[in-house]
């Protein structure tokens, strides 16, 4: 036989073979969560989520249901380590995935495939930075972090923040709901302010609303009036994606007042509508 057609043979061959894997690998991970979700939902966990998740309290009752089978899901998949002498609990790791997962609510269940592992330490953590300075000079120094969303699978974060945050709903500030925002961003191999999704008008009014947005933060913050959203979020477009995240979330009343074209494009991505969950439907 030629030994091209060989070697077209044997790639197609080759390549049916990968199919055909990652077809096994779906099926055995759709019946495994199948599993997963029809186990009932543990009571500590539950008042885990009562206790820290002052958005839980709000969510409709068929929303708990959905999160609560993501909850399942996402610890089943998700690695957490302790670092920095931290000791991990369910209490950390249930208040971390019922905020993660809150942002997955109503959509396809894909539970940030990118992502292997959550890394927690006590309290705010420092980092070495470098910084250039110009004609090849750099000035070394050190950076305290709340919390990081790393492109090669892994997401760090600081408990102490994590729990305030998570009890201190309405001020538009949630460290989890930011890293986790960047998260979906980061899922097209690029940060830049726009998740994946399909093309067409609907991404183009996405492109054009949040880019005003951005720019009017940026002139907010250069003239220091005050805003709904965080001046973080005018560092670039993917801060800007994660502060008005975690406005949406943790401030979904006061961003529908203050911003509504913002607040409906989210709630187009998101496809929930949060402050109808704490102040009922706009009038």
């Amino acid at each position: 036989m030629d030994r091209g057609i060989t070697f077209w043979l044997l790639a197609a061959l080759g390549g049916l073979v990968v199919y055909g894997l990652f077809l096994l690998k779906r099926k055995l991970q759709a019946r495994r969560r199948s599993r997963l979700t029809a186990q009932p939902f543990p009571p500590r966990w539950e008042e885990i989520l009562q206790g820290n998740l002052s958005l839980y309290r709000y969510l409709p009752t068929d929303f708990k249901t959905a999160l609560q089978n993501d909850i399942k899901i996402f610890l089943d998949e998700k690695r957490f380590e302790g670092a920095g002498g931290l000791v991990m609990t369910d209490e950390i790791r249930i208040t971390i995935a019922g905020e993660a997962c809150i942002l997955l609510l109503n959509n396809e269940n894909r539970l940030y495939p990118g992502l292997l592992s959550i890394v927690v330490y006590p309290g705010a953590y420092v980092i070495p930075q470098v910084e250039p300075v110009g004609d090849g000079i750099y000035l070394e120094g050190e950076e305290t972090l709340e919390g990081e969303s790393w492109s090669q699978g892994t997401l760090v974060l600081s408990w102490d923040d994590v729990k305030r945050d998570a009890l201190r709903f309405g001020d538009g500030h949630n460290v989890v709901i930011h890293e986790f925002a960047h998260q979906l961003d980061q899922e097209d191999g690029r940060a830049d302010g726009a998740p994946r999704f399909g093309k067409g008008s609907r991404s183009r009014d996405w492109a054009r609303v949040l880019g005003a947005k951005y720019e009017e933060l940026r002139e907010d913050a250069e003239r220091g009036r005050e805003a709904v959203l965080d001046y973080y979020g005018a560092s670039d477009p993917a801060e800007f994606f994660a502060v008005a995240t975690e406005a949406f979330f943790d401030n979904p009343v006061g961003l529908r007042e203050r911003d509504p074209e913002l607040y409906d494009e989210l709630e187009w991505y998101f496809n929930v509508d949060p402050a109808s969950w704490v102040a009922g439907p706009r009038s």
